[in-house]
């Protein structure tokens, strides 16, 4: 389809993206592209600009903070985080998720910044960072503010971004020695979207769950966290029981699923208990082989 007529511009800095998005009522930030270019084909999406800020080396890079915090600049692509020996060593579950994703052309165009701000469900990143107590950098005419995934993933295809606003970067503290972060989905094919997808976080101290993260990809609102499973595991062995009392604390009114061409909302339920089951039963095995 052919795309519809939109103005493009690509500011020279940060300070100049702020200012025209602040100033171009409707404008949107085009990063790698690989969502919004689909979505304006498909007309779901009807921009009066697009800003684009893919070269702004302001948004790129991968350093480490004083405090140790790995700090990923939202134009940051997938290719250039799986292939760093910094994300690897200090966020490796980071590095592992950007390698998986889809393709080798997407893997070196798509944004990590990009990803997280459109927050489609089947995304892979929201969910994982949201698991990670990641912080999110942004900035606007009106200055900076910083805010956690918590709030910064508002439900399905939205967040907290303001108009006007620009994602910087995305912060990562470190994690505890005993932390433990398994991921597991289920896809309808090795390079397409995800029918169901669970991030576990364990953080272990003397052989008992210290803290606990259960977020759910793939749902209506992801990422969801799961409070009662959360809840279920705190000062719980890491031993095989852990997963009964986890899976027994999963309360399927929390989780809304729905039904379309490739498979129905009472599979793709039963999907996300099966890969609840498989993560935790992979994130004891990991503390017990420590």
């Amino acid at each position: 389809m052919i795309l519809p007529p939109v103005r493009y511009v690509r500011p020279q800095s940060v300070a100049e993206a702020a200012s025209l998005l602040a100033a171009i009522d409707g404008a949107a930030v085009l990063a790698g592209g690989q969502t919004m270019i689909n979505a304006l084909k498909l007309d779901l999406v009807q921009p009066t600009a697009l800003v684009d800020v893919h070269r702004l080396e302001e948004l790129r890079g991968i350093e480490v903070a004083d405090d140790g915090s790995l700090v990923i600049g939202a134009a940051t692509t997938y290719a250039e985080i799986a292939a760093s020996p910094v994300v690897r060593h200090h966020q490796p579950s980071v590095a592992d998720m950007a390698a998986g994703l889809v393709d080798r052309q997407v893997r070196n165009r798509g944004t990590i910044g990009g990803n997280c701000c459109l927050n489609d469900p089947t995304n892979n990143f929201p969910p994982l960072l949201t698991a990670l107590g990641a912080w999110f950098h942004i900035t606007s005419t009106a200055g900076w503010r910083s805010i956690t995934a918590d709030t910064l993933f508002a439900g399905s295809l939205a967040t907290a971004l303001r108009p006007g606003e620009l994602l910087m970067s995305v912060r990562l503290k470190p994690l505890p020695e005993g932390t433990r972060i398994v991921h597991r989905h289920l896809q309808l094919a090795a390079d397409s979207w995800a029918l169901a997808r669970v991030v576990v976080r364990l953080d272990v101290i003397d052989g008992r769950v210290e803290d606990a993260r259960v977020v759910l990809g793939a749902v209506p609102g992801s990422p969801l966290r799961l409070a009662t499973v959360e809840q279920a595991l705190l000062g719980h062995p890491a031993d095989t029981r852990l997963t009964d009392a986890a899976l027994t604390a999963f309360d399927e009114a929390d989780v809304e699923t729905v039904g379309d061409a490739h498979a129905s909302a009472a599979y793709r339920l039963e999907m996300t208990r099966v890969q609840l089951r498989r993560a935790l039963d992979d994130a004891v095995e990991r503390s017990v082989a420590a």
